[in-house]
């Protein structure tokens, strides 16, 4: 009798021991993982915004997501990852807008030069109700956006002299995105633009593919330029924000409170980024002197601003006016 009482005591303690451990297995296979890839370093603004991602959207869901960064091109370029955020092998991209307007055409706008003054400016739209409808314009085109992040102010680097009026940009081949607009405005300024998806740019400069690059300092400094360019001019062409996209394929499988997390995680992405590029732009300019880098800051905007007026035209031939004057309305305000 009571070896059967402890043959019973054993079997429901086995039991017990079984559904434990079922139960954790069941907890550790709930757990999702999520990819978020961008194109820069692991130790830029960008993994700045995607540690804050990856934090965030583990906290809030208490580990039911866990998010792997896929740094430095690791999932392609901006462009392959967009459009594997669009069939779904994808999950979250930290992006340029660059070539976005590719595929989300209304926001070719932002990509004007000269249209912002100054970050507070740049933030002030951005997080308006005009950037919330850019954002919501995504989902038309299979894409989720969830927060605008940042790059910066976009200057030019070369090998091959001084740039300090659209004149000494003349023939210079430049490495621009794959975006209509940047490459009308380098046109104007009587520059090639060569369209190159940015995995390649370090390599391009190196061999002499192109003569320079334009980027935010953000940038220049992420990805070691000054290795491979001479000079930087500090234009300040086009205000450049990045942009947390969302895979529509993961989303829309998501409950209400789920796709919040994602939100939210997006926006703290956005808000550490910003602050990253902040304290780039402070610092980043004496780093890259210190790296060897013959840095003009004497620059007049004026004769650059009037050189590239018609790819204002040009994009609203396109485009229309609308978005355009309203943006130039919140920025006069702001």
């Amino acid at each position: 009798m009571k070896t059967h009482a402890r043959h019973t005591l054993c079997a429901t303690i086995g039991g017990l021991s079984t559904l434990a451990l079922s139960i954790m297995a069941a907890n550790v296979q709930a757990a999702q993982e999520v990819s978020l890839g961008h194109t820069l370093s692991s130790s830029s603004h960008y993994a700045v915004g995607a540690k804050a991602f990856k934090e965030t959207l583990e906290k809030l869901s208490d580990g039911a997501f866990t998010v792997t960064e896929h740094p430095s091109g690791a999932l392609g370029g901006e462009r392959e990852m967009i459009e594997g955020l669009q069939i779904g092998t994808v999950d979250i991209v930290i992006t340029s807008t660059g070539p976005l307007g590719n595929f989300v055409p209304e926001t070719y706008v932002l990509d004007l030069p000269f249209l912002f003054e100054n970050y507070d400016q740049a933030r002030c739209v951005l997080d308006s109700e005009l950037g919330d409808e850019l954002l919501e314009k995504m989902a038309d085109h299979d894409l989720a956006g969830l927060a605008w992040s940042e790059n910066g102010f976009r200057h030019l680097t070369n090998n091959e002299r001084a740039v300090t009026s659209p004149d000494d940009a003349e023939g210079l081949r430049v490495r621009t995105m794959e975006n209509e607009v940047h490459q009308e405005a380098f046109r104007q300024l009587g520059a090639r633009p060569t369209p190159m998806a940015f995995p390649e740019l370090f390599t391009a400069l190196q061999q002499g593919t192109v003569d320079g690059q334009e980027n935010p300092i953000t940038v220049i400094v992420a990805t070691n330029f000054w290795e491979v360019q001479d000079h930087l001019s500090l234009t300040g062409h086009v205000y450049s924000p990045a942009v947390v996209l969302g895979s529509p394929l993961l989303l829309d499988g998501l409950s209400d409170e789920e796709r919040e997390w994602f939100r939210e995680a997006a926006r703290a992405s956005a808000e550490a980024t910003r602050a990253e590029v902040s304290r780039l732009e402070e610092e980043g300019v004496a780093l890259l002197e210190e790296r060897g880098m013959t840095v003009q800051t004497d620059i007049d905007i004026a004769p650059f601003q009037e050189a590239v007026e018609p790819a204002y035209q040009i994009f609203t031939d396109q485009h229309g006016s609308e978005m355009l004057e309203r943006i130039q309305e919140k920025a006069g305000s702001c």
